[in-house]
């Protein structure tokens, strides 16, 4: 959807919404992400990134989109540790220079999570925050979304709109033990999950033979010593799925849904639309995310959010989390439409994945290898590869969308991929 204003986009992964700025070490992992939002530029953008990214990709991203370079200004923000980005654009003295680029624009704050951080941001440079009218209006909005980004916040409140919820209790640190053991009696295997959390970061799954007789449970040291942990019963999982939705002036609709690709329960890769082997649960998952978002709307809150849940073997869905921000696949939703919008491919499937490859490549490596076996992506007939994320620092982990007609034809560009760049174990 094109916006009415001008936006700086800005990439702040160094948020205290998903997990605590203590765990400093995932977030800079995460903020090597930022230079997928460089598909969401158009004339006019300020982009913001913790990161830099190369003159390849830029002129890539451009090209594809159609976006003059000189239309954009890109700001990297140099290395500032475990802080919010907002700290970090100050430390580094360029918040005189983003205020200047704002102003000039009449842009308003287009942040990866609504955070205080932001929102002081956007009222010191003076501007708003999207999609709300005002720095005020964000404010309100940010309890409730800083509430439904806890596992406890979500459970508590998924359970008063009526989802369909795993076994399970909140506790305290001290406690988690104790009540691992308790639902051990009645269910195989359980899964311990700090409260404030994302990507699978700090969650352990837990069987009775872990914890047979004095053998302690170890958890990592997210939270604290007397943090809030989840701990609910490990469903036999036969997909990880979940539905994006939006809070408009309009209501709550929603945008896609797919399955998500995990290892362990991290999250590794996604693919949309969902596929068949659990397209039934496709209306109990708009019905609760539809519930959700009126809920988000009556404390103030506008903008995207997902809802997780959880297909088990006998094809009952659960539903497990919500992220309240714009998340992993948000920005290449935005990417698919806008690069598929008037070519041949109508309602795409698509997917985006990590891998690794055999040796290192650098960007322009990478994609000569695409255009040469026929795999780049191609505007006219809106499919195929595109090199989403930027060349990896170790240049071998590459994230990767692939947008085509139809889940097989995802699954045939995904094998011809793994044996063009090498990928390991391809």
């Amino acid at each position: 959807m094109a916006e009415t204003v001008p936006m700086v986009v800005f990439a702040n992964f160094l948020s205290d919404l998903a997990v605590d700025l203590d765990e400093g070490r995932v977030l800079a992992t995460w903020a090597q992400q930022a230079p997928r939002k460089a598909w969401l530029l158009r004339p006019g953008d300020v982009f913001v990134t913790p990161v830099p990214l190369s003159r390849e990709f830029l002129r890539y991203v451009y090209d594809l989109t159609g976006v003059p370079p000189e239309s954009v200004a890109v700001v990297e923000v140099p290395p500032a540790g475990a802080v919010p980005l907002a700290r970090a654009v100050r430390d580094a003295g360029l918040e005189e220079h983003v205020r200047a680029l704002a102003g000039d624009r009449g842009a308003a704050l287009l942040p990866t999570a609504l955070d205080a951080s932001a929102i002081t941001f956007a009222r010191d440079i003076g501007i708003a925050v999207h999609p709300y009218p005002t720095v005020e209006a964000a404010e309100v909005a940010l309890r409730m979304t800083m509430l439904l980004n806890t596992k406890s916040g979500f459970r508590a409140t998924a359970g008063q709109l009526g989802m369909r919820l795993p076994a399970g209790r909140m506790c305290r640190r001290p406690e988690a033990e104790g009540v691992a053991r308790d639902l051990l009696r009645d269910h195989e295997r359980v899964v311990v999950k700090p409260d404030r959390s994302a990507g699978g970061h700090g969650m352990r799954f837990v069987s009775r033979e872990d914890l047979r007789g004095e053998t302690s449970l170890l958890l990592d040291t997210v939270g604290g010593p007397e943090g809030l942990w989840v701990v609910e019963e490990c469903l036999d999982v036969a997909e990880s799925v979940s539905i994006q939705m939006e809070v408009a002036a309009s209501g709550a609709h929603a945008l896609f849904s797919g399955a998500m690709r995990t290892v362990q329960g991290s999250f590794t890769g996604y693919a949309s639309p969902l596929p068949q082997s659990c397209a039934h649960v496709a209306g109990e998952l708009e019905e609760w995310g539809t519930a959700l978002g009126r809920h988000l709307a009556d404390h103030g809150y506008a903008g995207p959010f997902g809802l997780d849940a959880l297909v088990d073997t006998a094809g009952v869905a659960y539903a497990s989390e919500s992220n309240i921000r714009r998340t992993a696949t948000t920005t290449p939703h935005a990417m698919v439409t806008r690069l598929t919008e008037g070519s041949a491919t109508a309602h795409p499937a698509w997917s985006v994945a990590k891998c690794w490859t055999r040796s290192p490549l650098d960007f322009e490596g990478a994609f000569a290898r695409l255009r040469a076996s026929h795999l780049a992506f191609d505007s006219d007939r809106g499919e195929g590869v595109v090199l989403y994320a930027d060349a990896p620092a170790d240049g071998r982990s590459w994230r990767y969308a692939v947008i085509a007609r139809s889940a097989g034809d995802i699954e045939e560009q995904e094998t011809a991929l793994a044996e063009v760049l090498e990928f390991e174990g391809g």
